[in-house]
C-alpha cells in the first residue's frame, strides 16, 4: 500500500517555501524564509474513538522583520471524511493551547474521488449566538487543472500536477509533462529522484499508456528528451533491483525458513551476482557457509 501520508510530508517538508509560493503566496510574502523551523510531531489520541493521530507537518515561521512566530500547520487528507473539518478543529485547539502561538491551518486534499468541494470549515452555532467559525486554507488537488501548472517553474507542481484533475487518456502525457517541467529546475540528484519518485509512484502506466508516454517524450527538445529517458531508464533499474531483491529474499527463506539479520545482511552482496551466481550459491551452501563467505563468520 502507498504511505501517501509519508510521500506528501516528505515532498512539502523538503521544497516548503515553493510550496508556499505555489499556493499560498500570500503567506509566502509574509514570512521570514530563514526563520522556519519543522516541530516534532504531535500525537492526539481521539478518545471517542481510541485511535492516536498523527500531524503530518507543523512549521514554526516569523514574520519578516519581527520577532513574531506563528506556526503553519499541512495536513495531507487521502481519503473522504465526513467530519475531518471537526478533526482539524481538534488538531488546531490542541495545537493551539501547547504552543500558544497564532495557527495557520492548511489541508491538502489528494484523493482521487469524489471531486465535489470538500468542506473547509467547521462551525457551532445557535439560534442567537455564532459560537465557533473555524476555516482552513483547502488544497483539493482532484478539482485543480493540470494544465494550468504546466509553466510553473516550481519542484512541487512538478511532483502535484500527478494527483491533479486527469482525464484517464491524458495520464502518460501528465507524466511526461510532469517530467519535462523537472528537468528544467535543475535540482542536485536527491531532489530530482524525490520527485521523479512521487510521479512514478502516482502515474503508474500500463503497456498501452507507456507507449503513449514514449511518443510523448519523442516530441521534447533533444536536452529534454536526453534528460527525461535517464529519469526513466533509473525507473527501470530500480524496478529490477527490486524485483531481483524480492526473489532473493523469496528463496533464503524457502531455504532457511524465516530471515534473521545475517542472512538479510547478505542481501546486497547477493543482489551484485549474476542469477546463475546467487542461485547456485543459496540452493548448494548452506547457512553457515553463506554467513561466511560474505560477512566472514559461522
Amino acid at each position: 500500500m502507498i504511505d501517501h501520508d509519508r510521500l506528501f510530508k516528505e515532498l512539502i517538508s523538503t521544497f516548503f517555501v515553493e510550496f508556499l509560493d505555489l499556493f499560498l503566496p500570500q503567506v509566502a510574502s509574509q514570512i521570514d524564509r530563514d526563520s522556519i523551523q519543522f516541530l516534532s510531531q504531535d500525537v492526539f489520541t481521539d478518545v471517542t474513538s481510541g485511535e492516536k493521530k498523527e500531524i503530518d507537518l507543523l512549521a514554526q515561521v516569523r514574520y519578516q522583520q519581527q520577532e513574531t512566530c506563528f506556526l503553519i500547520h499541512v495536513e495531507n487528507q487521502s481519503y473522504t471524511e465526513s467530519e475531518f473539518a471537526k478533526r482539524m478543529f481538534k488538531y488546531f485547539a490542541r495545537l493551539h493551547e501547547k504552543y500558544d502561538l497564532p495557527i495557520y491551518p492548511v489541508v491538502i486534499f489528494s484523493f482521487d474521488e469524489p471531486k465535489r468541494a470538500e468542506p473547509q470549515n467547521y462551525r457551532v452555532t445557535f439560534p442567537d449566538l455564532k459560537v465557533l467559525e473555524f476555516q482552513f486554507a483547502a488544497i483539493q488537488l482532484n478539482r485543480l487543472s493540470w494544465r494550468d501548472f504546466l509553466t510553473q517553474h516550481n519542484p512541487v507542481a512538478a511532483a502535484l500536477m500527478a494527483k491533479m484533475n486527469i482525464a484517464v487518456s491524458e495520464r502518460p502525457q501528465v507524466k511526461a509533462e510532469c517530467l519535462r517541467l523537472l528537468t528544467t529546475l535543475r535540482l542536485d540528484p536527491a531532489r530530482m529522484q524525490l520527485i521523479s519518485g512521487f510521479v512514478d509512484t502516482y502515474l503508474r502506466l500500463d503497456d498501452t499508456e507507456k507507449q503513449v508516454f514514449q511518443a510523448a517524450i519523442s516530441t521534447m527538445g533533444l536536452d529534454e528528451r536526453e534528460e527525461v529517458m535517464e529519469i526513466v531508464t533509473s525507473w527501470q533499474q530500480e524496478g529490477a533491483e527490486a524485483e531481483r531483491k524480492k526473489v532473493i529474499s523469496g528463496l533464503l527463506k524457502l531455504r532457511f525458513g524465516n530471515l534473521d539479520t545475517d542472512l538479510e545482511g547478505i542481501i546486497p552482496s547477493l543482489l551484485q551476482l549474476s542469477p546463475d551466481e546467487y542461485l547456485g550459491l543459496i540452493l548448494q551452501a548452506d547457512r553457515e557457509e553463506l554467513l561466511l563467505h560474505f560477512l566472514g563468520q559461522s
